[in-house]
C-alpha cells in the first residue's frame, strides 16, 4: 500500500496544470516551478514550502532570424526523471548522487518555428536552458537578447558584486571579477559602474529563504552572462557581455548553429542557506567534454611572488621555494611572472630537474595577453595563437612541468570563453593542469574539463599586499566567499599569509589585522584543487610547531563539505572532510567575540584538536573532548578563528 501511495504521489508531482501552465516540483515536494503561458508570453515562478521566492518572471530570447519571446503557442512536453552519481574529487564534495524532476515544455511562433524550455529541480536547484530547433535551412542564428529574468519580493536584499567598466582597471585589464560586495542592500540599487552585476548573486529574501543565481556549462559554444541592473520592484534579467570587452573585439551576443542550446541558469534555494553553501548544481547538470590524457595529480604549493614579488623571480630564490614546498611535503611549487626573462629557459629546465629531484612539481604563470590588455608581464604571446601555444605546451611537456598559470583576460565575450576552452583542451593534450587568474567565473569547469585546477575571479590574496584597505576588509571578504563566490566554483585564493607585514622581511608594507588562526582557517573555507599558499620560509621559523605541522597536513581534496552556521559579511562555520578526518574552520568579521552553540555530529564522544586564538590573539593549540551530543560552544576573537580537527595522534 505504500509504495502506491508513493507512486501516485509522484504521479501528482508531474502532472502538468494545463497547456498553459506546468508545474514541477523538487524530488521532496518543497521546491516548486509554475511555467506558465501568459497571452503568447512565457514566464515561471518559484516556491519554497509554499512560500515565494520568485514572483512571475519573464522567459524568451530574441534572435537574428526570429522572436521567440512573444505570440508563442504551446505545443507539447515531455518529462523524465533524473538520477545519476558521478564521482569528481576536485568539487566540495567527490561523489555526488543527483536526482531531479525534468520537464521539457516545447513552443512555436506564429512561423511554426520551434523553442523548448528545459528545467530541472532538484530538492534545492533549479536548473534550465533553452533549445532551439533549426527552421528549414537556416542551421544558425545569433542571440540578440535573452529575457530570462528573476522577479525577486520588493523586500529581499542583495549580496552583489559590480560588473567593472570595460578595459579600465591597472593597464585596462578589467572586467576581472575582483570587485567588491555590497551586504543586504535594498533591492534594485543601482550598481557601481552602472554595468549590472557578476555571478554568482546571493539574494536574501526576507524569512521566505535565500536564493543564489548563477549559470553553468559555459564553454565556447557561448558568451559568458551577467545580471542587468536590478528594477525598483527587484527584477534582474541576464545580460550579454560588454561591447567593450576584449578591446572592442567580437560580439557581446552569442551565435549558436540550429538546432543548439543555450548554457544552464541555475537557482540554488532554501530557506536557511545551508543549501547554498553545499549546492553541487554547477556540476551535477553538466558532463566532461574531453577525457584526461592521464590521470591529473592536484595538491599543494608555495610560490614566491605574493610576498617577495617580483624581484624574487630569479635562480636562487625560486630554489629556495622549491625547498620550501619539499621541507612542507608539498606537491608543487609555482614560478610567477617574468622567469623567461629573469630566469631563462635553460634555467627554468635546471630547475624543473631541481625540483623532481626534490619530489615537487613546477608550474609556470603566462600572460593570455593577445590584444586585449596592456599588461607587459612575460611570457607573452605563447597562449593567444594555437600554433605558439602547441610548441610552447609541447616544451613544458619536454621538461616535467605539470601546470600552467595564465592570467589577464579581457572579458565575458564568446570568443574569450573560446579561448579558455582552448588552452585548457590543448593542455590536457600535454598533460597540463591549468589556472586561471585575472579572469571570469569557471561555470562548471571542474567537471567539464578533467585539467582545470581553478580560477581566481575574486578579491584575491595579492590585494593584501597592494592595500591596507583589503587589510581592513579581509575578514569580512572571507565571511561573504563560502556564500557566494566559492559555492558555484574553485577559488584561487591563494590563502594564509602567516606574515605579519605584507613584504619579503616581514617588517613592512600593508600590515595583517587577522590573526594567525584565522590565516590557516581560510585553507579549509577557501577550496580549490590545487592551492597556492602564502606561506613563506621565515614562517616555519616564527610559529610553534602545531601551526607548521597543520599547514603539512592540510589537503587541498575534499570529500564532503557541510555547512554549519553562518551570515554572509559577519561569520562563517564549515566542515569538510578528506578521507576519515574532518576539519572544521571557523571565522569571526565582527568587532566583538563571537560565541556559537554548534553541534558536531562527526566528533560526538571524540578527542579533537582545538586551534583557537588566546587573549594576545596569538595561535594556541588544545585538546577536548566532546560530549557525546556533539555539542560545543565556540569562542571566535574578532578577526580571528577557530579550527576543530581529529585529534589523530592523542589518547582518550
Amino acid at each position: 500500500m505504500k509504495k502506491i501511495v508513493l507512486s501516485l504521489l509522484s504521479l501528482y508531482i508531474l502532472l502538468p496544470l494545463s497547456a498553459d501552465q506546468i508545474e514541477i516540483r523538487s524530488p521532496d515536494n518543497n521546491l516548486a516551478v509554475t511555467l506558465s503561458l501568459m497571452n503568447g508570453d512565457l514566464c515561471y515562478n518559484v516556491t519554497y514550502k509554499d512560500k515565494t521566492i520568485l514572483e512571475d518572471s519573464p522567459l524568451g530570447i530574441i534572435t537574428n532570424v526570429s522572436d521567440f519571446s512573444r505570440k508563442l503557442q504551446f505545443v507539447d512536453e515531455n518529462r523524465q526523471v533524473i538520477h545519476k552519481t558521478y564521482h569528481e574529487p576536485k568539487i566540495k564534495k567527490s561523489t555526488v548522487e543527483y536526482r531531479a524532476n525534468e520537464v521539457t515544455a516545447t513552443y512555436e511562433t506564429t512561423r511554426k518555428e520551434k523553442i523548448s524550455l528545459i528545467f530541472r529541480v532538484s530538492n534545492n536547484d533549479i536548473a534550465f536552458k533553452y533549445a532551439l530547433s533549426q527552421n528549414g535551412e537556416t542551421a544558425r542564428c545569433s542571440i540578440e537578447k535573452e529575457l530570462t529574468g528573476f522577479n525577486f519580493p520588493s523586500f529581499a536584499t542583495t549580496f552583489l558584486t559590480p560588473q567593472a567598466t570595460p578595459m579600465s582597471g591597472w593597464m585596462r585589464t578589467k572586467p576581472s571579477y575582483e570587485e567588491e560586495y555590497v551586504p543586504d542592500e535594498p533591492i534594485g540599487t543601482p550598481s557601481r559602474y552602472g554595468l549590472g552585476y557578476t555571478l554568482p548573486g546571493l539574494f536574501h529574501v526576507g524569512d521566505h529563504g535565500w536564493a543564489l543565481i548563477s549559470e553553468t556549462g559555459v564553454g565556447s559554444l557561448y558568451c559568458g552572462a551577467k545580471l542587468s541592473e536590478g528594477t525598483k520592484e527587484g527584477l534582474y534579467t541576464i545580460d550579454f557581455p560588454e561591447e567593450g570587452e576584449n578591446n572592442g573585439i567580437g560580439s557581446a551576443s552569442p551565435a549558436i548553429s540550429l538546432p543548439g542550446e543555450t548554457p544552464w541558469r541555475t537557482i540554488s534555494v532554501g530557506d536557511n542557506l545551508k543549501p547554498i553553501v553545499e549546492t553541487t548544481v554547477a556540476f551535477d547538470v553538466v558532463d566532461p567534454l574531453y577525457e584526461p590524457s592521464k590521470t591529473y595529480q592536484f595538491g599543494r604549493s608555495t610560490w614566491s611572488w605574493l610576498l617577495w614579488q617580483d624581484g624574487s623571480i630569479n635562480y636562487e630564490d625560486q630554489k629556495t621555494f622549491i625547498d620550501h614546498s619539499a621541507q612542507l611535503g608539498y606537491e608543487l611549487v609555482l614560478i610567477d611572472n617574468w622567469w623567461d626573462t629573469r630566469i631563462g629557459r635553460e634555467k627554468i629546465e635546471e630547475l624543473a630537474q631541481y625540483a623532481a629531484s626534490k619530489g615537487v612539481g613546477i608550474s609556470l604563470w603566462y600572460n593570455s595577453n593577445g590584444f586585449w590588455s596592456d599588461a607587459p608581464q612575460g611570457p607573452k604571446n605563447r597562449m593567444n595563437t594555437s600554433v605558439a601555444r602547441k610548441k610552447e605546451m609541447a616544451w613544458l611537456q619536454s621538461i616535467g612541468v605539470k601546470g600552467i598559470k595564465v592570467d589577464f583576460f579581457g572579458g565575458d565575450k564568446q570568443e574569450t570563453m573560446k579561448l579558455y576552452e582552448d588552452i585548457l583542451s590543448d593542455a590536457n593534450d600535454y598533460g597540463l593542469a591549468v589556472i586561471f587568474h585575472g579572469c571570469t567565473l569557471p561555470r562548471g569547469w571542474e567537471r567539464m574539463y578533467p585539467n582545470f585546477a581553478g580560477s581566481e575571479a575574486v578579491l584575491a590574496s595579492e590585494n593584501l599586499i597592494f592595500t591596507q584597505h583589503a587589510n581592513d576588509q579581509e575578514a569580512y571578504n572571507a565571511t561573504l566567499h563560502p556564500f557566494i563566490r566559492n559555492s558555484v566554483a574553485a577559488m584561487d585564493f591563494g590563502p594564509v599569509l602567516l606574515n605579519k607585514r605584507h613584504n619579503r622581511n616581514n617588517d613592512g608594507g600593508t600590515t595583517r589585522k587577522t590573526t594567525e588562526t584565522f590565516q590557516l582557517a581560510t585553507a579549509v573555507l577557501f577550496q580549490s584543487p590545487i592551492q597556492n599558499f602564502g606561506i613563506t620560509p621565515n614562517n616555519l621559523r616564527e610559529y610553534p610547531s602545531f601551526v607548521i605541522d597543520f599547514m603539512k597536513e592540510i589537503p587541498s581534496l575534499w570529500d564532503e563539505t557541510l555547512f554549519i552556521d553562518g551570515y554572509p559579511g559577519k561569520y562563517v562555520i564549515l566542515a569538510r572532510r578528506s578521507g576519515e578526518r574532518w576539519y572544521v574552520a571557523a571565522i569571526n568579521a565582527e568587532k566583538e567575540i563571537k560565541k556559537v552553540n554548534v553541534r558536531l555530529p562527526m566528533f560526538t564522544a571524540k578527542k579533537v584538536n582545538i586551534y583557537s586564538d588566546n587573549t594576545e590573539r596569538s595561535p594556541e593549540l588544545k585538546q577536548m573532548n566532546i560530549k557525546k551530543e556533539g555539542e560545543i560552544t565556540l569562542q571566535i576573537q574578532p578577526e580571528g578563528g577557530v579550527i576543530i580537527t581529529n585529534c589523530e595522534d592523542c589518547r582518550n
